[in-house]
């Protein structure tokens, strides 16, 4: 009888020993029994083991799937840094399947990019450091040079994977890359269908699939050969995952090239500080395209003032496009009393229910619980609900009634659900069939809009004002973002409401956002990463008694430690979600070595960690 310690997948359970009569492969996906369990359960054998004191349950089934050296490498690495079981972090990988074998493909490439001399000067350093930022201006070309580096890796018979941080920038992306990769390409995200991602994974063992675009899932496939990473947009925090392990893919990414010898390259306008500071940069600022942009301020009180109305419609007159931008969906995000100046609460979480009219009802954002608009205050039975912080649905609700012969749509997770949807209204309106285009966040991710002469945003203030220590760089870099989707070609303008002219005014330019970068570290240095760590530990209960009581016996223990700076602890900012009290300890180090050890002393049931926390 043989004897093997297994993973066990999307558990949180430590490794446990299982016996075999039948040799087994380390890194080969098996099937077992766990107690109280009828299913059988998927694990991974990591090793094999001497015969323990204790009676172990048989193997009942060994797969044809199985996990590589360098996935069981990166995952034990995800699990120690990222503070999770050995099968949460295998988890996050699709497997290899022992039936796919490699097969001679050839690969036709139809590239005839010629990058000019600053694009040149700026893939050759890339291909020089191997792991570094291309720091490049909106509009500067950095498509053209990912493309190139792909090309390069392709023809020496590897295989390259570009990360976007969301599947918004995958339409477009799609059309240029298919156009120069053909059938060597393929999509990956969360919204294809479990057969197209059988085939992907079948091409990608037999080597037909050269290239893999999509979101931050696309890291972790069975590749056969990785030569090359691009993060796309690395400053964006949408690589960061909020549920367990709580990993942030450009990171690991960093870590995976530099382990594994494969060839990094983070591109973005607007680089984030850590990775500006700690990996060697490339700075193009000459755009493609003679472009020129012109900023406007308004510190009006209500949302659609009379100066942001004359503009949008001056600039519609021309026949011109615009975007307006706001960090909020829904018509209203409060519903506050008049009387009590209660707010409208989720029943289940601390927070206020955001107001979609289409849908007559309040709906929370966090758990998903719906309800009727009420005609009078839930609290006091007699007061009138008065709504503040409008929203997209709000916004393009107000500018049909103002400009009724123009075509207004939004786009935002509300309206966006599916891929085709996604795709259908990006078509829509860069054939100018939609005139305003109303948004969230996925407004400002890397589309090219072509006939955008006017940006507008809105609530850019709620976005500095965050409780955050990189609030400044997340709405300065929001800002840039959205800004270069105006003009693109020519002449653009943007329109911005805020209460800090003052702020935005002196680092809009995108030359001037290095400034920005230098300045904001100086500021950071012996108090917030990249100079050091900072983690996040979060209890969570539907008994607040007990929770208060864990946090309590925590912030002693950690208080106690050498190396470890408690920074602050409390209720969260969402006391209450999905109907359990929650409670946070930030702790900050130096040391990633006492950090990582006080994480993983944190056992509580109750508790979560989030290494690494962009809060």
């Amino acid at each position: 009888m043989l004897y093997y310690e297994l993973a066990l997948l999307k558990s949180p359970l430590a490794n446990l020993t299982y016996q075999s009569e039948t040799q087994i492969e380390i890194g080969t996906k098996v099937q077992v029994k766990l107690q109280r369990r009828k299913n059988l359960n998927d694990a991974v054998v990591i090793k094999e083991v001497e015969k323990p004191s204790f009676k172990c349950v048989n193997i009942e089934e060994i797969t044809s799937e199985y996990y590589d050296d360098k996935m069981l490498q990166v995952s034990n690495f995800i699990s120690q840094y990222y503070v999770s079981s050995l099968g949460e972090a295998l988890s996050i990988y699709n497997a290899y399947n022992s039936e796919y074998k490699a097969q001679e493909n050839e690969i036709k490439i139809d590239c005839d990019i010629d990058l000019s001399k600053e694009q040149q000067e700026a893939f050759d350093f890339l291909n020089n450091k191997k792991q570094a930022l291309l720091f490049a201006n909106t509009g500067s070309g950095k498509t053209e040079i990912y493309i190139k580096v792909i090309e390069q890796h392709i023809k020496e018979g590897k295989q390259a994977v570009l990360l976007m941080p969301e599947i918004s920038l995958t339409p477009q992306m799609q059309k240029r890359l298919e156009k120069v990769f053909g059938e060597s390409i393929a999509i990956w995200h969360s919204k294809i269908t479990k057969k197209k991602k059988e085939t992907i994974l079948q091409g990608l063992q037999e080597g037909s699939i050269k290239l893999i675009a999509g979101a931050r899932s696309a890291l972790f496939l069975p590749y056969s050969n990785l030569g090359a990473i691009i993060v796309d947009e690395e400053h964006d925090e949408s690589y960061k995952s909020d549920s367990k392990p709580r990993l942030h893919t450009k990171d690991l990414s960093i870590y995976m090239a530099k382990k594994l010898d494969i060839q990094l390259v983070l591109g973005s306008a607007t680089a984030s500080a850590g990775s500006f500071s700690k990996v060697p940069f490339f700075r193009l600022d000459k755009t493609f395209y003679d472009t020129s942009k012109q900023y406007e301020f308004d510190e009006g009180e209500s949302c659609l003032t009379s100066k942001i109305v004359n503009k949008i419609g001056s600039t519609l007159d021309t026949d011109n496009q615009v975007i307006v931008f706001l960090p909020t969906r829904a018509n209203f995000k409060y519903q506050i009393c008049t009387s009590c100046g209660k707010s409208v609460e989720c029943p289940y979480c601390s927070v206020s229910m955001s107001l979609h009219k289409n849908s007559l009802a309040l709906k929370c954002h966090y758990c998903g619980y719906a309800q009727r608009i009420p005609e009078t205050c839930p609290s006091c039975k007699t007061g009138i609900i008065h709504n503040l912080r409008v929203g997209t649905a709000q916004i393009e609700e107000e500018l049909k009634e103002i400009f009724p012969q123009k075509v207004v749509k939004r786009f935002d997770r509300d309206e966006v659900r599916t891929d085709k949807q996604l795709k259908t209204i990006l078509n829509e309106f860069n054939k100018g069939e939609i005139d305003i285009l109303v948004g969230t966040q996925m407004l400002s991710k890397g589309h090219d809009y072509h006939n955008v002469k006017l940006a507008v945003v809105i609530g850019i203030d709620s976005v500095l004002n965050m409780n955050s220590y990189k609030a400044r760089e997340r709405a300065l870099s929001l800002l840039i973002q959205i800004s270069g989707r105006s003009g693109r070609k020519g002449d653009g303008e943007v329109i911005i409401q805020t209460k800090n002219e003052e702020f935005f005014n002196y680092y809009l330019n995108e030359s001037n956002y290095q400034d920005f970068l230098e300045t904001e570290l100086e500021f950071r240095e012996d108090l917030y990463p990249p100079y050091l760590k900072m983690a996040k530990i979060v209890f969570a209960h539907a008994n607040g008694i007990k929770v208060k009581q864990e946090l309590d016996k925590y912030i002693t223990i950690l208080k106690a430690r050498e190396n470890i700076e408690v920074v602050g602890f409390g209720e969260c900012a969402i006391f209450k979600m999905a109907n359990k009290y929650r409670y946070e300890i930030v702790i900050r180090s130096k040391n990633v070595k006492a950090m990582l050890t006080t994480l993983h002393s944190v056992t509580s049931p109750m508790a979560s960690v989030d290494m690494d926390t962009i809060y």
